[in-house]
């Protein structure tokens, strides 16, 4: 008995893109709606670019033309020359290292307490009468204001600095998880406690997830205060960090070096709201408002 052998014909795959929203689309399939829903996608993620590259462009030309004196604003070539000798001798990962430990230490002080605070007086009506009004009328005093004293009580060192950063970040997570854990639906409160959850079930399982979203409004905000913040802290008598670095430049009229100290600010600041971003598309992957829906 022999055995037979059939041939088979094996054809090759069409190929595909990959378009965020449309999966993989076989390009000899792909309709006209989907291609334009592809380039869609792609001119909506460039979008953003537009303004901010534009704008550098119209530097460029004015310094090129001699419109700008390069002593009130060198051309963005001079200061990406300047960012990358900086960046080459490594003083400006230095810089900011130091700036960024100190941010994140006064977050997670200032930020700790304003979410403990946030959920007891959210809780305990108790707490909010003892607590809440005090904490009104301190948030009420600008940070700056906080200055002179600080300095008095802890003088020019690290404890200043962190002090001040943590004060001001305590205010915007304290309010924003005290609104949020008020603001909990109470049907769903009242349907936990028919399902028989005990009170540590109910707080894990409704309360906090029902606040999340308030509380991380308040975190991306301050993540953008403590950078303001921190440039204003730096100030204070520092011998590192970027706002040692552009202090130092502008007692030298090094308005190149300055101005990396100011983009790398802003830069930094972009960072800390593209992670508070990313944590709430984590976290609330749950919530109906924070679900990508596919096109």
């Amino acid at each position: 008995m022999t055995d037979q052998v059939r041939e088979l014909q094996v054809t090759p795959l069409p190929e595909a893109v990959d378009a965020p929203g449309l999966g993989f689309l076989p390009l000899g399939n792909a309709g006209p709606a989907q291609v334009a829903a592809f380039l869609r996608d792609v001119g909506q993620r460039l979008l953003p670019w537009v303004v901010p590259v534009g704008l550098i462009a119209l530097w460029q030309i004015a310094s090129s033309l001699g419109w700008l004196s390069t002593r009130v604003l060198p051309a963005p070539s001079e200061v990406l020359k300047a960012a990358w000798t900086l960046a080459v001798s490594g003083e400006l990962w230095t810089h900011v290292k130091v700036s960024a430990g100190r941010a994140l230490a006064g977050l997670a002080i200032g930020g700790g307490l304003g979410l403990v605070f946030g959920l007891l007086t959210g809780s305990v009506r108790f707490l909010e009468t003892l607590l809440d009004s005090t904490i009104q009328m301190v948030r009420n005093i600008p940070a700056l204001a906080l200055i002179p004293l600080v300095i008095l009580w802890f003088g020019i060192d690290e404890t200043a600095k962190l002090f001040l950063i943590s004060v001001s970040v305590f205010f915007p997570i304290y309010i924003n998880t005290f609104h949020g854990i008020r603001n909990v639906d109470p049907g769903l409160i009242e349907m936990g406690r028919t399902y028989g959850l005990s009170r540590w079930q109910l707080y894990r399982e409704v309360i906090l997830p029902g606040a999340l979203s308030s509380i991380l409004v308040g975190l991306r905000f301050s993540l953008g205060l403590m950078w303001v913040i921190l440039i204003v802290a730096e100030t204070i008598s520092a011998q590192s960090g970027i706002g040692y670095l552009t202090m130092n430049a502008r007692e030298f009229l090094q308005t190149d070096v300055v101005l990396v100290g100011i983009l790398l600010y802003a830069l930094l600041g972009k960072l800390a709201d593209v992670f508070a971003r990313g944590l709430e598309r984590y976290w609330l992957r749950w919530h109906p408002g924070y679900q990508s829906v596919a096109a």
